[in-house]
């Protein structure tokens, strides 16, 4: 593992711990030329995924990317980073397991909503408002409304 500090190619496991959620390993190294301390996290992937863009482009599956937006949504709500984790790896097991390896990104963004409806309201509409790409405050409203009255049934 290459040391982030001085670029040293060799470094040493000093602990190894899985993470709360049990989908990663957390590994604590020590670079063996500067000595300095860094950590790592190993995650098991069942295959690479491309995500299908529109206008027919194609880019690869960043995990930390959907990590990013799911955390954007959930600023200053009652959700913890475990929470975010858990989410965005349930996410990333489904996509995995689908079979395909070319996954659009409308599905993303349909299972992300669809686990933030059940975290978080607030970080739902939130979500919601930039993948649904609303324009104006009765984009809110309508959208809103129906969360409201989908939670009263």
């Amino acid at each position: 593992m290459r040391c982030p500090f001085c670029g040293n190619e060799d470094s040493q496991v000093k602990d190894s711990r899985p993470t709360e959620d049990g989908a990663a390993i957390r590994r604590r190294r020590q670079c063996e030329a500067c000595a300095a301390r860094f950590t790592t996290f190993e995650r098991i992937q069942l295959r690479d995924l491309t995500v299908l863009k529109n206008q027919d482009r194609r880019e690869p599956f960043e995990r930390d990317k959907l990590v990013r937006s799911v955390s954007t949504a959930t600023r200053k709500r009652p959700v913890t980073a475990v929470q975010i984790e858990k989410l965005v790896s349930g996410i990333q097991r489904q996509l995995e397991t689908m079979g395909d390896t070319e996954v659009p990104s409308e599905k993303i963004g349909e299972l992300v909503m669809e686990g933030l409806k059940g975290l978080d309201p607030v970080a739902y509409i939130r979500f919601a408002s930039v993948y649904k790409d609303f324009r104006e405050a009765k984009d809110f409203e309508d959208f809103a409304g129906n969360v409201t009255e989908a939670g009263k049934e």
